[in-house]
């Protein structure tokens, strides 16, 4: 999910590789133009006082592809990535990293939908995973689940408290069927088998749901 290209080449000097287009005054590259760069990218947009500012689209020659604004030749504003794995991201940017609202569609087919910091999921969104359908919708911190959440499957669903990417503490089951389970998620930790007296080996800790008894919802 990275963004393993750079654009930073373009910055080493307004007359590296080739240009066809608009300059201001003083010769910088000023206006909409077209750069190819000597390791193969090709920029082709709007510039402003030498540097990439507005609409443009850049092409990676690792088959990369964006699409959208930019500012002081950074990613800025609304765009488009395709990635050379054929995942892409489509939304708001800031200082060259995902950063607002987007959506972001990975190679396997899963997609999130939401909020991003610093490239990193984060506040609320929705998770689709494309295998199965399941869906996980609510709060984000720093790249994982964190915060008051919801999965949705196609039989059941279950709300509750997520840390650290797992469901901690209380929550709730709701089944098609018409009925729910209260209950509450808690860490269990075993002792581990000890192969060696002269290691010492972390205690396995086990994410462990505590339910109540089953009830049937009003109709």
């Amino acid at each position: 999910m990275s963004d393993i290209d750079s654009e930073d080449m373009e910055d080493q000097g307004p007359n590296l590789g080739s240009y066809e287009g608009e300059r201001n005054e003083g010769g910088e590259r000023h206006g909409k133009g077209l750069a190819e760069l000597p390791n193969g990218d090709v920029y082709d947009g709007y510039y402003a006082s030498g540097k990439r500012n507005g609409q443009g689209t850049y092409k990676f020659k690792s088959g990369a592809r964006y699409i959208g604004e930019y500012e002081e030749n950074r990613k800025h504003g609304q765009g488009l990535f395709h990635y050379p794995d054929g995942s892409k991201y489509e939304g708001e940017w800031e200082g060259d990293l995902k950063h607002g609202f987007g959506t972001y569609t990975y190679s396997n087919g899963d997609t999130y939908e939401g909020e991003w910091n610093n490239n990193l999921r984060h506040g609320q969104g929705t998770y689709t995973y494309a295998s199965s359908g399941a869906k996980y919708g609510g709060a984000w911190l720093n790249g994982r689940r964190e915060g008051t959440g919801e999965i949705i499957l196609s039989n059941y669903s279950y709300k509750g408290i997520f840390t650290a990417d797992q469901p901690h503490g209380a929550g709730k089951y709701t089944f098609s069927v018409g009925c729910q389970q209260n209950g509450d998620y808690f860490l269990e930790s075993a002792a581990p088998v000890e192969e060696n007296d002269d290691e010492d080996v972390p205690a396995v800790t086990t994410v462990r749901w505590r339910g109540a008894e089953v009830f049937s919802t009003p109709k």
